[in-house]
């Protein structure tokens, strides 16, 4: 899983030393590389790494969600890493508040992850939505359960649509409970949208766009690594909590595992399965960042 130094292949960076070091924002599909950008980074200009990864942020996915080990971290300062419990609400709203924090205690981030509605509420701005009442989330959880994915998006205006990922299905139940809890459609929230926090002139912003074909290989490959370091045991270790519904439950991995612990399905199976729900996270995660991160710097994979 080793690669060659990406930070090289970036060319000319403001780096000399009359000059500030702005943040540095990096993001890329799930095993592109872009945790090790960040640490090469920190590692050679000095900074903390702080985490936009909306699965990374449990305590309960260190393998599973390929959080840094405890070596690197120990390495290298992190923030944001493994400190929300499985069963709390955390949300991109939370996480904006914890980023403007740090912001706020002069340290230099370098922020890098998968997760594309982090990075657009930092650099865009985030809009003060009513938490979703609990009886709205359960009507939601059931009609997705029972329903499907169509049920939701019949209920969706096409702008709202138009701006979410509509092959996510908690993007697409959290529009609806938008829509369901206050009359008011995501895209019309999201048009109230207040100043951002780090504007992308304010940042180096890097976006990592890998060959499909050489990242696949790596899903593969890091996922046998993953099962080799422990994973089976992790989601053991998940197994008596265990509820689908929550979000810390949508680590790629874990509910074929649990499937397979449950005897549901033999062990091959569920790390095929697996694998493949990791290479169609990836796929989702190339098409949002090519239309969504159209004024990032590409650096193209391998």
């Amino acid at each position: 899983m080793t690669n060659p130094s990406l930070l090289a292949r970036l060319g000319p960076r403001s780096t000399a030393p009359d000059a500030p070091l702005r943040p540095v924002l990096i993001a890329g599909p799930t095993a592109s590389g872009k945790s090790a950008l960040a640490a090469e980074i920190v590692a050679r200009e000095g900074g903390v790494i702080v985490n936009a990864d909306a699965l990374q942020v449990y305590d309960c996915w260190r393998l599973l969600s390929a959080r840094p080990s405890l070596a690197e971290e120990a390495a290298l300062p992190h923030r944001l890493y493994g400190h929300v419990g499985r069963g709390q609400d955390y949300s991109v709203g939370h996480w904006l508040r914890e980023i403007a924090t740090l912001l706020e205690s002069g340290e230099r981030p370098v922020i890098v992850g998968g997760t594309g509605l982090y990075f657009m509420a930092l650099t865009e701005g985030l809009v003060d939505i009513p938490p979703t009442p609990p009886e709205i989330r359960h009507e939601a959880d059931q009609r997705l359960a029972e329903q499907g994915i169509a049920a939701l998006l019949a209920d969706l205006d096409p702008e709202t649509c138009a701006r979410i990922d509509c092959a996510n299905p908690a993007r697409v139940q959290r529009a609806w409970e938008v829509w369901r809890s206050t009359g008011q459609s995501l895209a019309q929230w999201q048009d109230q949208t207040g100043p951002a926090l780090l504007p992308l002139s304010q940042a180096e912003a890097i976006v990592l766009m890998p060959d499909r074909d050489w990242l696949n290989a790596r899903i593969d490959q890091r996922f046998d690594l993953m099962m080799a370091a422990g994973a089976l045991e992790e989601a053991r270790a998940a197994l008596p909590d265990w509820d689908p519904a929550l979000p810390s439950s949508r680590a790629i991995g874990a509910p074929e595992l649990v499937a397979h612990l449950r005897g549901e399905i033999p062990l091959e199976e569920a790390v095929a399965l697996a694998k493949i729900a990791s290479r169609q996270y990836a796929k989702r995660q190339r098409t949002w960042f090519r239309k969504r991160m159209k004024d990032w710097q590409p650096l193209p994979l391998p």
